[in-house]
């Protein structure tokens, strides 16, 4: 994952007949905000536009065709509105530009005392103007928190700060090859996908077969390089004193293969199939191999799960952390509002406290212990966590999913969760623009996530929810709002909170249980009750 400096073009928005120093004085507030943010910027200088500013339609040219020239440099745009703005010059140039980067549109706040004809903006009525236009074009976009905000404010900076997450998911998903190690499990259908709906919006699926696999695995010889190397990465990744001498070099194997096959077929994330033919026709879990490669980001699913490990690879681009896949899991005793979340633990070593390396104890009941060792034990560290899970709806031809925010907290705490409902057009922006997964990645009719005093589990739960801790990105789904109501949960014109919540114990491996608190918000004021 690139650690490159990140880089947005800047339209700067006028209007003739209010004051031109606003222009000014804007796109330079502007350049000086990226510049506080450690980010580059593509932007007309004053002598190719009135003030480097954009208002008439051969400006409007000259703007979009320095954004091509830098197509391969700009991760975003951000249309700064000093002023009312135009906002046909706006649209027009991200029209022409043909850039498909994430879109942020700014305004800059009028002050009481300042609103004479000489010093009024009125871009609080510009953003809408503009806005309207863009979902006229068919152009997406995201909005700040707060309806106008100053460029040289903190509330912006935070505003830039999850943008640039946004541009991290839309970019990192574009083109990019997922790898599908082996075979769905026969049992696991709920990890069933469409590789058509993911490839049309251009995700590809790499598939290769477990026998090859473990054919290649074969192959090699204890002391080769490769695996001695791998060998030593586990050794010092995790405690192993417990762990047979065996079980390490056929860890070893298989990480050796599994990332050079990724590399030959320029796959980026993968899933494997696990249970029981790792388990039973090699002899150990992948569960370490798969923990390495999510604490590098470079995330892993379990049994085939292809959705979850875009789900994954989503929230590592956002947060710049690892990710992990876990199970809503059990109900806790007989408290309604405590549920407990588990999985056999391949998660990162980022999590943890402390780990070690040890058996499966599920499945050595059924397959021996001495085939079962590789999983990743500890307790997780308590701090906040975001959570999401994106499926294919393969009879209405769109993706699913929903987003949340929380935090791990200590054992015998509880969770809270609020998640959001989607409405149709935050779907049908996911729909057309998958790739922006922060934005609202559902599609079709609003997603319901059960309704007061339901007991259902949502189907589109599958194997498990993926995990982000530390992040922070996840608070606004991008959308296309009208004229007069923002659909952006956190905008000043329509910030509502779905204020449902429910009580849950976590465990998050086989023996450690931890707690999440979780919320987010959404664009509708409703009250949900979730199971």
């Amino acid at each position: 994952m690139s650690n490159r400096k990140m880089t947005m073009g800047v339209i700067t928005g006028n209007r003739g007949f209010f004051p031109d120093q606003l222009a000014k004085s804007g796109r330079e507030e502007m350049l000086q905000a990226l510049e506080r943010s450690g980010m580059d910027c593509v932007v007309l200088s004053p002598e190719q536009s009135k003030h480097g500013a954009v208002e008439t339609h051969e400006e409007a040219k000259r703007c979009a065709g320095l954004f091509r020239q830098n197509r391969d440099r700009i991760d975003g745009v951000i249309v700064a509105l000093p002023n009312f703005g135009d906002e046909r010059a706006v649209a027009d140039t991200l029209r022409m530009a043909k850039l498909d980067v994430p879109v942020l549109v700014q305004a800059t706040p009028d002050a009481p005392g300042k609103m004479s004809i000489a010093t009024r903006r009125d871009s609080f009525c510009g953003k809408m103007s503009a806005c309207n236009n863009l979902r006229q074009y068919g152009i997406p976009y995201s909005l700040t928190r707060l309806h106008t905000v100053a460029p040289d404010s903190e509330e912006f900076l935070t505003d830039l700060k999850w943008f640039a997450s946004v541009c991290r998911v839309a970019n990192g998903l574009r083109n990019i090859r997922v790898g599908c190690i082996g075979a769905r499990p026969a049992p696991f259908n709920t990890v069933r996908y469409s590789e058509k709906i993911l490839e049309s919006h251009g995700i590809s699926t790499e598939t290769v077969d477990l026998s090859e696999i473990l054919g290649r695995i074969g192959r090699l010889k204890d002391d080769h390089p490769g695996v001695q190397a791998k060998l030593s990465d586990i050794r010092k990744y995790v405690s192993t004193t417990a762990v047979p001498e065996s079980a390490l070099i056929k860890m070893a194997k298989l990480g050796f293969v599994i990332e050079d096959w990724m590399k030959a077929s320029d796959v980026k994330v993968s899933a494997i199939q696990c249970w029981t033919a790792m388990q039973e026709y090699f002899g150990v879990v992948p569960c370490t191999v798969m923990s390495m490669m999510s604490n590098d980001l470079l995330a892993s699913a379990c049994e085939a799960d292809i959705c979850g490990t875009i789900s994954m690879h989503a929230l590592a681009l956002a947060s710049q952390t690892p990710s992990a896949l876990l199970d809503w899991n059990n109900n806790y005793g007989d408290d309604p509002d405590k549920a407990v979340c588990f999985h056999c633990s391949n998660l990162p070593k980022h999590f943890f406290q402390e780990t070690r390396m040890d058996y499966q104890a599920i499945i050595a009941g059924t397959v021996g212990k001495e085939n079962t060792y590789g999983t990743v034990v500890g307790r997780v560290k308590a701090g906040p966590m975001s959570f999401a899970r994106f499926s294919t709806d393969d009879t209405a031809g769109v993706m699913r999913g929903y987003v949340g925010e929380g935090t791990f907290t200590r054992p015998g705490g509880h969770v809270r969760r609020r998640w959001r409902r989607a409405n149709r057009e935050t779907a049908e922006a996911a729909a057309l623009h998958l790739r922006e997964w922060i934005r609202a990645p559902c599609g079709g009719e609003p997603v319901e996530f059960g309704q007061r005093g339901s007991r259902s589990r949502h189907p589109l739960f599958g194997l498990g929810d993926v995990l982000a801790p530390g992040l922070a990105g996840l608070r606004r789904e991008e959308a296309w709002p009208s004229s007069r109501e923002s659909i952006s949960a956190r905008s000043a014109s329509a910030s509502r909170s779905l204020t449902a919540s429910r009580d849950c114990s976590h465990r998050l491996s086989p023996s450690i249980p931890c707690t999440v608190n979780t919320k987010i918000p959404t664009s509708r004021p409703s009250r949900t009750k979730i199971t």
